[in-house]
Parts: C-alpha cells; structure tokens; sequence
C-alpha cells in the first residue's frame, strides 16, 4: 500500500524577471556607449609654421633699407652734452660712496662654522705640534708644518711638511695628500704667492728650503745648506719677494732669534745664496724719552716676526724678543755693529724707531693691508697701522708715526701667539692665543673680542693663523694638539660695510688726539 518514489521536481516561469527584461537591458555601463576614435591631432588638417602670423613682405623690405641718420644733428648734441657728461663722470670717480663695496653672490651666514679638522697621525704619535700653516696660490690647498715650540729636542727630531687639498673628492682629513719628512722641525713655511706648487720653510737649525709639492719623489728643489751665510738660530719667518731685476725668479726673506734679517735668491744646482741682510743690534736701535730706560745692551734683539707696509715696499717692522716692535727701512746704508762679522755679504742695520714694547717678547705683527687713496695728504693712513701682540697677553694697535700706541688691549692671561689682519674687512682682525682663536670687529667693539672659537675641548695653545686670501670665508688655525682646524667665517666677518676704510682712519685720527 506504501512504497518510496521521488517526485519530479516542479518548474514554474518567474513573471517578476520577464517584465523587468521587458523594461531595461543587461549593461556593463550606465549610459548608451560612447563612440571614439584616434587622431594625431584635434584638427582635421594640419601645417608646420616657423612663426605664429605670416610674414609681411613690406615688414621684410623695411628691415633691408637702411636707417636714416642725421649725423649733423646727432654730432650738434655730443657737442652740447659733452661738458656735462664730462663733468658728471668725473664726479662719479673722485666719490667715495661705493668705496669698499663688493658685490656677494654667495649665500648668508650668520655663524662661524668648522668645516675641517685635519691632522697627521704619525705627527700626533711624537707630540708634534703645528707652528705654521698656509694657503697655496688657488686657495685650495692648505699646508702645514710640524715641530716643537715648547720644550724638546728639537735639533734632532724628525718632522713633517702636509698638504691637504680641500676640492679634493673623498678628503680624507686625516690622511694627507702629501707628506714631506723634513729632519729637523719646521719653525714657519709659505706658499709662493703666484706658483702654487711652491713652498718655503725655515727650520730649527737655521736652514731655509723649498719644495716642489708636484714632486713626489724628491720634492726639494732649493736650500741655503748649513754655511757661514745660514743663520745661527731658528727661523721663525720666511717670506717670498719679487725680484725686481729677474720677473720669472723670486727672492726669500728670512728671520731668526740671531737678530739676522736674510734675503735669499736662486742659484744653480739647486742652492740658495745670500743677496743682501740685516741685522738688529741694541746698540743702534734709536732711543726714545717716551720709551722706559733699559739696559740697551743687554735687550734681546732676536727677531721673532716681520711685516711690510703695505703703504711703503721699503719699510717693515719687526718684532723682537725683548718686547719691542722696531720700524726698519729696506734702504738703510748703515753697517751693522756686529762683534764678529761673518758671512759673504756685509749686513746693513735697518732699525728706525722703537715703539712702546710689550711686557714680553713679541711673537707677531701685521702691518693693515688697507688705504685710501688720498692717504698722503690725509695722515694718519690706515696704512700706516700695525697690530703686535707677545707673551704678556696684549694687543696693540700702532701708527707708524708716533711710539705710544693708540690702544693696548689686555685680551688674555695666556700668551698670544699671532695676529693676523683681515685681507677683505679694515676693522676686522684674528688673533690666536694660549685659549683658541679671537676675532676682532672694531666697529662692534674695540674692548673684547666679537667671537671666540674653541680650537678643542683642552683649550690647548693656537699657535698660528692665515686668512685665505682667495676664498675670503677661510681661516686656518693650527694647535699644540696638532691639528688644524679651517673655520668658515660669517658674512659678518667678511663684508665690508660703507665708507669702512675711511672709519679706520677716523678711528685712528681720534685715538691720536
């Protein structure tokens, strides 16, 4: 009566689906689809055009004709202007409105900044210390030199000459590009002014030598050996000269502790021989009332420091050890009174006038770079100003034509090692101290310093300086830790205001009266 079965399945036709196909179709966009089709250009026709109007022949053929003058007129109207404009343009040259200013493409800075820190390990390795440094013709290229100015054994221990050239990709600030092995320390070194490969170094044992930087094999090419001429002491400055008889040669001056003031030239073989010198006797140093009594001759008279006017070719001062500055005259006729004369050339005696000392020996001068050009009838000349500065911490400001000087400034406790001029700014000078590195704007202040800059964490001795005179934004500063630092100067430092070498000058005047 009951068994299982599996009914079809029933099928029944959806009303709802059929009427909404009626009414709208299955689409893959809302809207009709859009026709399109590729063209190159929106245009249908299209031309090239090497102008956007067409050209005009008439424009063409006015362009061809060529252009009335009336020169009888135009030559009428030179003549009745040529008065004033004349005159104008010479109004224009003889102002001082612009004197000074120099046009600054570079960027604003308004900090001191270190931009390297360079050192020569193995030099380190031996306490060596940096007492030179200085900057090649181009400016990019900064040496220095290594050796003791405190106490050691400075006759036989070796020493270095470095190079580091800063455009140099990948520079390496403690491998230098170049190391010389000089044997005997290195007191002070130049860079010629106008070959870049150059340079100049004065060494302990009283030697002069130069070198050939391009040469890596043998880079000495010039030296005085050890003669009768060779100074007896160390040589703390050298200094490259034109030679006025021989453009394509060049002269070397050279000071020392012997009081001997040397001027070298170039000989054959590779040898340096003596032209003409000087030398600094106590006994035919002027005196001078203003100055306080001392035993003339017992005053140390070895020469520490040395620069030229910048006004006068002829006339430098040097600074001694017995705390005097001293104008010299290159034109000096005068034999020096030396005990035992000695030497191929006879020494003349260049000393002129003292000026106050210091209460210590003097270990710089710089002689201001700047001047008017109406500095002749217009005394005192900033060109006429030096700066000095020794072991008792001062700085003083001089005119070459008084002794007293027109400010002493106590800057510190410590020994001040070198002063050094700005070659861009008339009030603006460095000075490198037991304590880093001072510098100075007068315009701000003429009692402390505007910045001073930490050489290193120890607050060890900067013994010296050199303003790059290419890349004015440099300044090199060389340490007892052996190791040179070049500072990037702000714009504060390095642009010169209006009318700034005429306040120099007004400056001086009011310090005089």
């Amino acid at each position: 009566m009951f068994a299982d079965r599996t009914a079809p399945g029933a099928d029944v036709q959806s009303l709802w689906r059929n009427a909404r196909s009626a009414r709208c179709e299955a689409k893959t966009c809302q809207t009709v689809k859009i026709p399109t089709a590729e063209a190159a250009a929106q245009s249908h026709t299209a031309r090239d055009a090497a102008v956007q109007t067409e050209p005009s022949k008439d424009a063409f053929q006015d362009f061809q004709q060529e252009v009335q003058v009336d020169y009888t007129r135009l030559l009428s109207f030179l003549q009745r202007v040529e008065d004033t404009v004349i005159k104008e343009l010479n109004k224009n040259w003889k102002s001082h409105a612009f004197d000074g200013f120099e046009v600054n493409w570079t960027d604003q800075d308004e900090t001191v900044l270190c931009l390297h820190t360079l050192s020569y390990p193995e030099a380190q390795d031996q306490n060596l210390q940096v007492t030179s440094v200085s900057w090649n013709a181009t400016g990019s290229v900064i040496a220095c030199s290594y050796g003791r100015l405190d106490d050691g054994d400075w006759s036989t221990e070796k020493s270095y000459v470095c190079t580091w050239n800063l455009d140099r990709r990948g520079l390496n600030s403690q491998h230098p590009d170049l190391v010389v092995d000089v044997p005997s320390s290195v007191m002070c070194l130049a860079f010629h002014p106008s070959q870049p490969s150059l340079i100049a170094g004065g060494l302990f044992s009283g030697e002069l030598v130069v070198w050939d930087t391009s040469r890596t094999e043998d880079p000495v090419i010039w030296r005085t050996g050890m003669t009768d001429d060779t100074h007896t002491d160390p040589v703390y400055q050298v200094n490259w000269l034109p030679d006025t008889k021989h453009r394509n040669h060049a002269r070397l001056l050279s000071v020392a502790t012997d009081g001997k003031i040397l001027v070298w030239r170039e000989e054959r073989d590779g040898w340096l021989a003596l032209a003409e010198g000087f030398a600094i006797v106590a006994q035919q140093i002027p005196r001078s009332t203003r100055l306080k009594k001392v035993a003339w001759g017992e005053a140390a008279m070895g020469v520490t420091s040395l620069s030229f006017s910048h006004l006068d070719p002829g006339v430098f001062v040097v600074g001694v050890e017995g705390g005097y500055s001293l104008r010299c005259s290159a034109m000096a006729q005068t034999p020096a009174a030396l005990p035992q004369p000695a030497g191929s050339v006879p020494l003349r005696a260049p000393a002129e006038l003292a000026f106050s000392p210091h209460a210590g020996p003097v270990y710089s001068v710089s002689c201001s770079p700047f001047h008017r050009q109406s500095c002749f009838l217009l005394p005192p000349s900033p060109r006429n100003l030096f700066l000095s500065c020794g072991t008792d911490g001062q700085i003083h400001l001089h005119s070459m034509l008084q002794t007293q000087p027109l400010f002493a400034l106590q800057l510190s406790k410590k020994y001040l090692f070198c002063v050094c001029w700005s070659p861009v700014r008339p009030l603006v000078f460095a000075a490198a101290s037991g304590e880093g590195v001072h510098l100075f704007d007068l315009a701000r202040s003429m009692q402390k310093p505007t910045v001073s800059l930490k050489q290193s964490m120890n607050d060890c001795p900067v013994y010296c300086l050199e303003f790059n005179t290419k890349h004015t934004r440099l300044l090199a500063a060389g340490d007892a830790s052996g190791t040179v630092k070049v500072w990037q100067l702000s714009s504060d430092f390095t642009e010169q205001g209006p009318r700034e070498t005429s306040h120099l000058e007004q400056l001086a005047s009011e310090l005089m009266d």
